[in-house]
């Protein structure tokens, strides 16, 4: 594969992927015939006809008809022979073959991608690939980026081919409408593009703060004493937190990673990944938090607040510092991390009836919110 398909492929993929992820938080069959979510295989039958296909899967078949899009992520995309799909196909895979009909347009991010003889696509086809072949109709144009690009005897398209490959072959009888057109930039546009929104550095900094500022609002409004609990987690044991912390990260990515090559363990691995990714968040403020609060006590302040707002803007500021910005964000990310598994542990233990050793008495002000330190 090209640097330039490579790279479109993996944004693809990653692209995809995310978006797949955030679909498996949701139900996972939504209304009338549609999926949306995560499962080890998705087929819609011969017979059957869905309104959409979103998610990821190990294989997503289109057998029958589904008058919306397919997309997601998935081992093996294949719409059949008897296959339609009304709307577009947007993927990404490890193989991706069209044997049956689209409507509208296909752009994939895929180790393999085949359009097979019987295939039509009304659209254009967009593709980052390793392997790209294609002996059926595509009506549109076609931008592809791979390593090797097969043209067969029967392929037909319509609009101008245009590509970046190490390796191109065009059988005799293939027809092209619009001319072939060998472009080395094309590998980079190749595929499912996300890049179409980008906003300035300082919005997403500026967004990045307020959102967090708002999740540590509400978890000390909501989790007062809970919250005063990882802090002090993190104060009198920083070593050990951090080390917890780091175990955690190391540990249960490994863990959510044999789920998900077990097939079965697909869908437990993506739920898994999300509350994951939402604990981290969690553990992003909570670390800020606890660095908040140790430099107010340093100068005999206790305001739970002004803890908050110090220590979340502080990192704020130092993020911005190349290099030791990012170690800093790092280690309160990993001692908030290791406060809050030490902590939720310690509210299991307490919840079973055991002793949680070096525990202290939730105090009345923090049970209540600690009205006077507002």
């Amino acid at each position: 594969m090209t640097p330039r398909s490579f790279r479109s492929a993996r944004r693809a993929l990653a692209a995809a992927l995310a978006f797949a992820l955030l679909l498996s938080v949701g139900s996972s069959v939504a209304a009338a015939q549609s999926f949306q979510g995560a499962g080890s295989t998705v087929v819609v039958g011969p017979d059957e006809t869905y309104d959409s296909v979103e998610g990821v899967a190990g294989t997503i078949l289109v057998r029958g008809t589904v008058t919306g899009d397919v997309s997601g992520a998935a081992g093996t995309v294949h719409v059949t022979e008897s296959g339609t799909v009304g709307g577009n196909v947007e993927v990404a895979a490890g193989t991706v073959r069209i044997d049956g009909n689209v409507a509208g347009d296909v752009s994939a991010a895929a180790g393999t991608i085949e359009i097979g003889e019987t295939a039509r696509v009304g659209g254009s086809l967009e593709t980052g690939s390793s392997y790209l072949a294609i002996d059926g109709r595509i009506d549109g144009d076609v931008a592809a980026g791979a390593e090797i690009i097969v043209l067969g005897p029967t392929a037909n398209v319509g609009g101008e081919f245009r590509y970046d490959a190490a390796t191109f072959t065009r059988d005799p009888d293939a027809t092209v409408g619009g001319g072939i057109v060998q472009d080395d930039s094309i590998g980079g546009d190749a595929g499912p593009n996300f890049d179409a929104f980008a906003f300035p550095a300082w919005v997403g900094a500026l967004y990045g703060l307020l959102a967090n500022l708002l999740l540590g609002v509400v978890l000390l409004a909501v989790f007062p004493a809970f919250s005063t609990r990882v802090a002090d987690r993190a104060i009198d044991s920083p070593l050990r937190s951090g080390g917890v912390g780091l175990l955690t990260l190391v540990a249960v990515p490994l863990l959510l990673l044999v789920l998900l090559v077990t097939i079965v363990g697909i869908p437990l691995s993506l739920v898994g990944a999300v509350a994951f990714g939402v604990t981290a968040w969690v553990a992003v403020v909570y670390g800020q938090y606890a660095v908040g609060t140790w430099a107010l006590s340093l100068a005999d302040t206790e305001n739970r607040w002004l803890a908050l707002a110090v220590g979340l803007l502080g990192f704020a500021v130092l993020g911005a510092i190349p290099i030791l910005g990012g170690l800093l964000e790092l280690g309160a990310f990993l001692l908030g991390l290791g406060a809050l598994a030490l902590a939720l542990r310690d509210a299991y233990r307490g919840r079973s009836g055991e002793e949680v050793p070096g525990s202290r008495q939730t105090t009345l002000d923090e049970a209540g919110g600690d009205t006077s330190a507002t």
